[in-house]
């Protein structure tokens, strides 16, 4: 059975966690699932995507609530996700409240990173915080996944390799490459199946995800209503 509660977080921000997020949440969309996309971030950046896509005429929207503090979004989500076939939780770049509720709750828990040093040394944080969780709720499924990954794969297998100090998490082999796409299509409230000017490569690598995830490709037939006013890729 796929897992209906799918958090999406990192202690540190900047990783490109609302992005993958948002991708998730349309794929899963357009799989023919219904989907409630939870922000437990301050900022709201995937609220704002969501409320992007309200402007699209022709596109499925998806139901989304912002949550301030980790006892409502546990209690909202708690008693609301039945209602759905995957709920995507959103939660904020820094340890908060809704961070720890969204691990206490969630099915599958997925941390995208950079291949960065700041990057896996933020990953000592998370290591720690899931101990905590852990020793509350049990063990769980923690992936780990890179985002803004490198051509060349030298850094990336370095981000990999760091992962080994940490038992509390598994590397999830379903990258995310630096692509324009990922990012421009999430500002338009879209997935990378919805843009005008298709970017082949990002398609196969949210394919993968969700494969890894859900057991399920993207859906792979090309819309006939793309947004027109969305050509960059």
């Amino acid at each position: 059975m796929a897992p209906k509660i799918i958090a999406v977080c990192n202690t540190k921000g900047g990783t490109g966690k609302t992005t993958v997020a948002v991708q998730i949440a349309i794929a899963r969309l357009r799989q023919g699932k219904k989907v409630w996309f939870v922000d437990g971030d301050r900022q709201q950046t995937g609220a704002m995507a969501m409320t992007m896509r309200l402007n699209h005429r022709g596109r499925r929207r998806i139901p989304f609530a912002t949550y301030p503090d980790g006892k409502s979004l546990q209690f909202n989500v708690r008693n609301m996700a039945e209602q759905f076939d995957t709920v995507v939780i959103d939660v904020g770049g820094f340890d908060a409240t809704t961070m720890r509720a969204a691990m206490m709750i969630c099915d599958v828990l997925l941390i995208p990173f950079q291949p960065r040093s700041f990057d896996s040394w933020a990953l000592s944080k998370m290591d720690s915080l899931l101990e905590d969780v852990m020793s509350l709720r049990g063990s769980f499924p923690v992936y780990a996944m890179i985002n803004c990954a490198d051509p060349n794969g030298v850094d990336n297998k370095e981000a990999e390799e760091a992962l080994n100090d940490f038992s509390t998490m598994k590397f999830l082999p379903c990258a995310f490459g630096r692509r324009k796409a990922f990012s421009t299509s999430a500002g338009y409230g879209l997935n990378v199946e919805e843009i005008k000017v298709r970017d082949q490569k990002a398609l196969n690598e949210l394919s993968a995800l969700m494969i890894a995830i859900f057991g399920e490709p993207l859906k792979g037939k090309k819309d006939e209503n793309v947004d027109s006013e969305n050509t960059e890729n």
